[in-house]
């Protein structure tokens, strides 16, 4: 199946070249300079397609293998007629690409929709395996690809390595590093938004996949190829034979649970890891724990009914135990590696009292001091886990007793261990194991990761409303203007008494859904009681528009105990509110709600009475990628978070300078470029001078954590390049903020390219009707993906509107249709109006010199480049074609391609690049390789489309074209792989 067609463009010409005739050759003579100078170019040409083909062969190969063993697969379960089915689809899909072949296009519509829905299914599987097992090979390459250039000297960027080099070059000394690293935090967020489509069914056989292929090398005898290749269809037989589809929505738990096979797979091992070598690029210093996870899942509210107090206990003690789990296997292989006598080395006493202390009864290990002292510190880790989780431990030498009181108390003794080794020439012994395990407790605790709290601001609105009216303070809260709301709420936490009633009265007096917010925080209070401080740091507030917002999370965290004393009093708070600026309106907001926050009596002292560990305090603020972008577009949402993240540093600089306040910005960024996305390399290094101080939290979400965090070296890397990102961003920064004339341009792009993009969106007729027809969004809708619902219905307003769909399911229509319209649509205009409003040359080398000399607008213009990359109007219009108003399809589909034509030409005119991703040659490389496989799941997934819709959900012989939309959905999903 696939083997025909695995190569690159590169290598078919090469093989091409290869089979013509010398005498077919052009002759050129070499007496003319025009022709030397042709043939030098020519070789240089040959020579570069050369070192291509030899660069990816292994890729090709690789890729060959998997798609041979899946075609392999499909003849024995389906047969040789669904195999032959499936290579025709493809063949006349590569045909088709980009309206090439008319012919070919029409036929593959009679094809199309000849096929049963059983055939149908079949294809739809077929390709969306190859687009997995082609990732699988994609991945193994990224690594090989990396080791080669590490293995000459050669240091990429995102490397902790170059990172390092960079500094050193800059004159930044060591010991300034391991400051900026003792204040820093850097914080990657887990969420569950719906758009993760994998089970972890298939992910974990993909890991097996994965593991087989990265073992073979290029020394393997026949036997050993052999062996491996059965291995391999073994696990793409697995594949074929698992269901593909989700039968049931996911619940929260189900979250839970996928995000902590991360933690098991990767986050546990390799950050300890990536510890060591920043450790050892930093000898003689103390580096700190900059580098910690953070989790939304089981804390996040916003719009998700099936989140409340009880999701959060779960989520923290599924953490905890896999945290404790993980310490007890490392405790235990610590324990069978360090078997030294006493009889051969000598131990410090407080090792010996460690051991004395275990209880270990067996006379087989009276002279190991090493072995019977970690029996006794598993011991206590196996009480911890039972005392924490209500979990047992899977073995026991002695009886679980005395458990740990804290993860430092736990540590405590492994630097026992550790003291004593390195006390009796056991230092050598220290990296394998121990040392990992000690940063591990270090970073993960006993809480694994740090959980926010989220919920949208009318929740919380609704619920001190309705204290306050109990209470008799207030009567009509909701109806007071914002001055007036701010004087009630800091009445209130200026009064020692809580506004409830007694307990036994609450019942009748309150809401559930009053009473079920505040026992989410009174949830909170416990957990850190429990877990630590570290377990909940964070109360983020969506869709935050005012100062009161903030007010109100601190009347309810006072209710909850979360809040100490009084304003007037010495007040400190266990929670940093955050308040999360989503909109356009909201982000321009930013600067002005915050200033007016801490302008409130006794707040700013509170702040800073209230930093993590009684450190320095750090307000955190959160910045929505994915809203801004659904309400302005892509260049708008960008600039207006640059302007808000300038205006946020003015702000707490001078915080900073008074009072010890720092700021630490978190970017809720998705996988799309619509939602924020990118290369998160490129996306730190443009962030404003200032932005990032050691500072940063960012989500990760969707097909991203997947692609991203799945594979540990990998995951390894992506986390790295987080580091270094920030390293660099914030030790050498740039000294000046943009030139004016670059500032007013950026602004001028800005509002031009908002109206174009509300104008198409919101304000042209029938927008609505062409979205919800021409892309899958009502069959996303139905798909078991997430827990929460799709959008976020407001009374009044029709069932089909725009406005209340979340941006996640916008983002990921767009992209499942090929057009990409949040990544790039109003660009085009915008530098169309730009130049038509000056000197055209001089308005263009403007934009040039900004793409140049500005990492902001550099960084902007690669992911539209990468966006436009993936995009495909030739497969787009096959979804226009489903509008059933012809003619609206028409006129807006036409719309669309006469902005995305503009945008290219405007890309290519700024950068000098005619080609998409010159920049970018290994994405390239995966385009080409990847999207002639994908192209065939759109034509199925139009098809299928048009058959549902004409049939109606309610026909039950249309079951099998659902799932057949629904497989095409999680197959495109997997091979775009940031569409989240």
């Amino acid at each position: 199946m696939l083997a025909v067609h695995a190569g690159s463009q590169t290598a078919r010409r090469s093989r091409h070249a290869a089979t013509v005739p010398y005498r077919e050759q052009p002759r050129v003579d070499p007496s003319s300079p025009m022709n030397a100078a042709s043939s030098r170019r020519s070789l240089r040409s040959d020579a570069a397609a050369r070192a291509a083909l030899d660069k990816n062969q292994p890729l090709i190969d690789d890729t060959r293998l998997l798609g041979r063993i899946l075609g392999d697969v499909i003849r024995e379960q389906e047969g040789d007629a669904a195999y032959e089915l499936v290579e025709r689809i493809r063949q006349l899909a590569v045909r088709d690409r980009g309206r090439a072949d008319a012919a070919a296009g029409r036929e593959l519509d009679r094809l199309l929709k000849r096929l049963s829905g059983d055939e149908t299914v079949r294809v739809i599987r077929a390709f969306s395996y190859f687009s997995h097992l082609a990732n699988i090979a994609e991945d193994r390459h990224r690594l090989r690809r990396r080791a080669f250039h590490e293995q000459h000297g050669r240091l990429q960027d995102g490397s902790l390595a170059k990172a390092f080099a960079r500094l050193a070059s800059a004159g930044v000394e060591p010991a300034t590093i391991a400051d900026m690293l003792q204040r820093a935090w850097i914080s990657p967020v887990l969420t569950a938004h719906p758009t993760e489509v994998q089970r972890k069914s298939i992910l974990d056989a993909e890991w097996s996949i994965a593991r087989l292929l990265g073992a073979r090398h290029e020394r393997m005898t026949p036997k050993e190829i052999a062996d491996s290749d059965a291995l391999l269809r073994a696990r793409v037989t697995q594949l074929w034979q698992t269901r593909m589809l989700r039968t049931a929505k996911l619940t929260v738990d189900d979250e839970i649970e996928n995000a902590l096979g991360y933690y098991r797979s990767t986050f546990l091992t390799q950050i300890p890891l990536l510890y060591r070598d920043v450790e050892a690029a930093l000898p003689g210093h103390a580096v700190g724990d900059f580098l910690r996870m953070g989790n939304w899942i089981g804390g996040d509210r916003d719009g998700n009914p099936f989140v409340g107090a009880a999701t959060l206990e779960r989520a923290l003690e599924r953490q905890s135990e896999t945290a404790l789990r993980h310490y007890l296997t490392q405790v235990h292989e610590l324990g069978a590696e360090l078997s030294m006598s006493a009889a051969l080395v000598g131990v410090t006493p407080e090792l010996a009292a460690l051991a004395e202390r275990s209880r270990d009864p067996s006379t087989h290990r009276a002279d190991e001091p090493y072995r019977r002292a970690l029996i006794g510190v598993y011991a206590r880790l196996a009480a911890t886990l039972q005392a924490l989780t209500g979990a047992e431990a899977l073995r026991h030498a002695v009886a679980p007793d005395d458990p740990y009181r804290s993860a430092a108390e736990f540590l405590g003794d492994l630097r026992t261990v550790e003291a004593s080794l390195l006390a009796h020439h056991g230092a050598a012994l220290l990296e394998l194991r121990l040392k990992p395990l000690i940063r591990a407790v270090q970073v993960f605790g006993f809480h694994l990761a740090t959980v926010d709290l989220r919920q949208s601001s009318d929740k919380h609105e609704a619920a001190v409303a309705e204290l306050l009216k109990v209470a008799r303070i207030e009567a009509d809260y909701a109806g007071l203007d914002e001055a007036a709301r701010c004087r009630v709420l800091m009445q209130v936490l200026n009064d020692a008494r809580p506004l409830r009633v007694v307990p036994s009265a609450r019942a009748d007096a309150y809401s559930e859904a009053c009473r079920d917010e505040i026992a989410v925080f009174e949830m909170a209070a416990a957990m850190r009681e429990r877990f630590g401080p570290e377990a909940l740091r964070h109360a983020i507030i969506s869709h935050t528009e005012a100062a009161s917002d903030l007010l109100e999370v601190l009347v309810l965290l006072k209710e909850a105990g979360l809040v100490h004393r009084t304003l007037d009093a010495d007040a400190r708070t266990e929670l940093v509110v955050s308040p999360l600026f989503e909109t356009i309106g909201d982000l321009r907001e930013a600067p002005v709600i915050m200033r007016a926050f801490y302008a409130l009596p006794g707040i700013t002292e509170m702040m800073a009475r209230s930093g993590a560990g009684g450190g320095p305090a750090v307000q955190d603020v959160m910045l929505g990628y994915s809203d801004s972008n659904k309400d302005g577009g892509a260049f708008t949402s960008t600039w207006e978070l640059y302007r808000a993240e300038i205006a946020l540093v003015d702000l707490f600089d001078a915080l900073r300078a008074s009072h010890g306040i720092g700021l630490r910005l978190f970017h809720g960024r998705g996988g799309t470029v619509g939602r924020g996305g990118g290369p998160s390399y490129q996306a730190i290094r443009a962030q404003p001078p200032g932005t990032v101080n050691g500072q940063i939290r960012l989500t990760e979400q969707g097909e991203v954590i997947a692609s991203k965090y799945a594979h540990p070296q990998i995951g390894r890397r992506n986390l790295e390049t987080l580091v270094s990102a920030t390293l660099e961003a914030t030790l050498l920064e740039r000294a000046h903020a943009a030139p004016r004339r670059f500032v007013d341009a950026a602004s001028a792009l800005s509002e031009a390219s908002m109206a174009a993009y509300r104008g198409l969106v919101y304000e042209t007729p029938g927008f609505e009707d062409f979205f919800f027809s021409a892309t899958p969004i009502r069959e996303i809708a139905e798909l078991n993906i997430g827990s929460r619902p799709a959008a976020r219905p407001k009374p009044g307003r029709p069932q089909r509107s725009i406005e209340d769909l979340r941006a996640i399911p916008w983002s990921f229509s767009w992209g499942q249709c090929r057009i990409g319209l949040p990544g790039w649509y109003g660009f085009g205009s915008a530098v169309e109006a730009f130049v038509a409003a000056g000197d055209r040359t001089e308005r263009m080398t403007l934009l040039s010199r900004m793409n140049e000399r500005w990492p902001f607008f550099a960084a902007f213009l690669s992911n539209l480049d990468m966006v436009l990359a993936k995009s495909d109007l030739g497969i787009a219009a096959r979804y226009a074609a489903l509008v059933e108003d012809r003619a609206l399809g028409r006129r807006i589909f036409g719309r669309i391609e006469a902005e995305w034509q503009r945008t290219r030409d405007a890309l290519a005119a700024i950068t000098g690049a005619d080609e998409r991703l010159a920049a970018n040659p290994a994405l390239a490389r995966s385009i080409e390789h990847r999207f002639p496989y994908l192209d065939p799941l759109n034509h199925l997934q139009v098809e299928l489309m048009r058959r549902y819709r004409k049939a109606g959900p309610a026909d039950a012989a249309d079951e099998r074209v659902r799932q057949g939309i629904h497989q095409s959905i999680n197959g495109l999903a997997a091979g775009l792989r940031n569409t989240g």
